[in-house]
């Protein structure tokens, strides 16, 4: 995911649940608090996201490390060669 595309959908998303919150409970204080919530929220998931993607890529190569040794233990066929005479 694109961090900066990101970073503009986290702050509008926020400063929409502040405005949202402002206009449900008539208070400034608490529609920052619910924006600063909503901020932590988002930035915990893209952290989680993230971490997924990293830990599963590493997870990937070494399975795929491991799984070389296997293929290498197995014969190789090979396929037979006609003779080759003199002209």
């Amino acid at each position: 995911m694109y961090f900066p595309r990101f970073l503009v959908g986290m702050l509008a998303t926020s400063v929409l649940v502040a405005v949202w919150a402002y206009l449900d409970t008539g208070s400034v204080g608490k529609g920052v608090i619910w924006g600063v919530i909503a901020a932590f929220l988002l930035q915990a998931g893209y952290f989680a996201l993230v971490f997924g993607l990293v830990y599963g890529r590493r997870n990937t190569e070494q399975e795929a490390k491991e799984a070389i040794p296997d293929a290498a233990k197995q014969p190789v066929k090979r396929a037979a060669t006609p003779p080759q005479g003199r002209a």
